[in-house]
């Protein structure tokens, strides 16, 4: 098909209708559009192109993508709707085919000859599309490169599932407004978020289940300063901490990882045999070296050669290709997987990473997300750790980059991650002496499900054989139901929850009281259950169950009871 004959155009989603016909009513010169992932913006993009091409707006297209896999991907997404770009131009090449309607790039080829693709936009009329945009932020070289590069286009659409950083690095092109507290917000054109996309069936629910543990290590070892430490995951710590408990349960080596990845399957199967024949499941590691250590300890423990996906390994492209179009159960993959790529079929995550970000979080769950088929649900495995936690419970939170905003928490606990992680004098002092698993909470919704139980016990397994096909509301009153009757069952059995006496006892019946009093408010006031959650924190304050503290809990319990009285 040559470049000057009309794409062609598919039917678009209610909320793509919306953004096109605000975006054709402008025609604004840049546009930035904020969904999910997994919502369609892809689709969405090809369409503005396909409509632009037809009228004759542009005569070109750029696409701007994070990483070479997602050349391709945008390539083939592109040619299903009789868009032909090419994935291979370089830039020592000035040209390419009359056949083609533009090209894709990465943002990194943009910054490494910025000149090159200016001559480029100056010389036609160009469309710029810019997928995930908050890249153009990563180096100030590269933000740098873009607006140089693309500054004369003639349109420039901005795509993005995180419109946030964790840094003050501006994104190219993206309009910022005073928000009256002295900083600058990012402002988009068109917001579809996940709430949004999951009312309308476009996104699957997405239940966390977050595993804690007493875990073990030794520092200074061989030294006079040689100390043994312990600490559980999920309960306050310090933030040094935090990162070598969190360490010690990742260990491939452990106890904690084979309990997780165990379940992991068991949940995968039940997806499976459950009206899911191909759902696929992805642990994502901290690097590559513990990738391939996760894959060994896949196929000794399912009996199964899992796929590999490293970014620096030429052949990961084809492997996820393979792995996409496949039905084989495991996926491990270290970033390449974490954003853009899509596999719709993945349904069971293993958060193996220390990345504790807000926007590597979002980017990872994201690949979870993509619905196929109404009642599909996803399940992500994750360590009981606050900040994941929070994550986990705010996963429906629009956020947007703020710039002048300080550093969060999450920051330091990278910077203190990443010094347990990378080679030093102290490396050869720490060594991981083990960690147990249990079943600490299930979050789904904003709220938090079920009390502490081992790995392995019958009460997990009621938590792994969730059936595979459920809406929200059938997913939020069966776990609710799952809780009661782990409380039944125990008390029968004699076994009634003692005074607790440890953080850990004291926080899971706070949590188990307060989301029955939740459910109450639900029944008596016809409100979500999200919604009272919201509204108990914006009376007392603090972040989402899963996360607060032992004080905030019982300050929200005397508030619902206000709520229901």
């Amino acid at each position: 098909m040559r470049a000057t004959e009309a794409p062609s155009t598919r039917a678009l989603r209610g909320w793509q209708r919306r953004a096109l016909v605000r975006y054709l009513t402008a025609k604004p010169r840049d546009f930035l559009l904020v969904a999910t992932p997994g919502a369609g913006k892809t689709a969405f993009a090809l369409r503005i192109a396909a409509e632009l091409l037809g009228d004759r707006s542009v005569d070109t297209i750029t696409v701007v993508v994070p990483t070479e896999h997602l050349k391709t991907q945008w390539a083939l997404a592109a040619a299903a709707d009789g868009i032909a770009l090419d994935p291979k131009f370089r830039n020592s090449a000035a040209h390419t085919s009359a056949e083609y309607h533009g090209i894709v790039v990465t943002y990194a080829q943009v910054a490494s000859h910025p000149a090159r693709h200016r001559v480029r936009t100056e010389s036609r009329r160009t469309l710029v599309i810019f997928d995930e945009i908050h890249h153009g932020g990563d180096a100030k070289s590269w933000g740098d490169s873009i607006r140089e590069a693309f500054g004369d286009a003639t349109r420039r659409l901005a795509l993005t599932g995180t419109p946030f950083r964790s840094d003050d690095a501006a994104i190219p092109f993206v309009r910022y407004e005073p928000d009256g507290n002295g900083l600058l917000r990012s402002a988009a054109d068109h917001t579809y978020g996940y709430a949004d996309a999951l009312a309308d069936g476009v996104v699957r629910p997405v239940v966390f289940l977050a595993y804690s543990g007493e875990t073990r290590w030794r520092v200074g070892a061989g030294s006079e300063n040689e100390r043994v430490y312990a600490a559980r995951l999920g309960e306050p710590a310090s933030i040094e901490h935090t990162a070598r408990a969190w360490r010690t349960a990742l260990d491939p080596a452990g106890e904690w990882m084979p309990a997780v990845i165990s379940a992991a399957d068991t949940r995968l199967r039940q997806l499976r045999d459950g009206g899911v024949p191909d759902a696929g499941g992805m642990i994502i590691a901290s690097d590559q070296k513990t990738a391939r250590a996760y894959a060994v300890l896949l196929e000794r423990l399912t009996g199964e050669v899992a796929t590999v996906v490293v970014s620096d390994d030429p052949g990961s492209s084809d492997r996820i290709a393979t792995f996409s179009a496949g039905t084989s159960r495991w996926l491990v993959a270290v970033r390449m997987v974490s954003e853009g790529v899509d596999v719709p079929r993945l349904a069971v995550g293993v958060y193996a990473t220390s990345a504790s970000t807000p926007l590597y979080f979002a980017q990872a769950i994201g690949r979870f997300v993509r619905s196929r088929r109404p009642g599909e649900t996803a399940s992500v495995f994750l360590p009981s750790v606050p900040s994941l936690l929070q994550l986990a419970s705010e996963l429906e939170a629009q956020r947007n980059h703020v710039l002048g905003e300080p550093h969060r928490d999450t920051d330091e606990l990278e910077a203190a991650q990443r010094r347990q992680t990378e080679p030093s004098e102290a490396e050869d002092a720490f060594i991981s002496l083990g960690a147990d698993a249990e079943l600490d909470q299930v979050i789904f919704d904003g709220s938090s499900f079920g009390t502490a139980t081992p790995a392995g016990s019958d009460e997990e397994a009621d938590y792994l054989g969730l059936p595979g096909l459920l809406d929200a509301d059938q997913m939020r009153e069966l776990l609710l139901r799952r809780q009661v009757e782990q409380l039944d069952r125990r008390s029968r059995n004699g076994a009634a929850v003692p005074e607790p006496v440890t953080r850990h006892g004291q926080l899971r019946d706070l949590r188990r009281e307060l989301n029955a009093l939740v459910s109450a408010a639900h029944h008596r006031t016809g409100k979500p259950h999200g919604w009272i959650h919201n509204e108990l924190r914006r009376i007392c304050g603090g972040p989402p169950v899963a996360a607060a503290s032992s004080e905030q809990l019982s300050a929200r319990i005397e508030a619902v009871r206000g709520l229901t009285a």
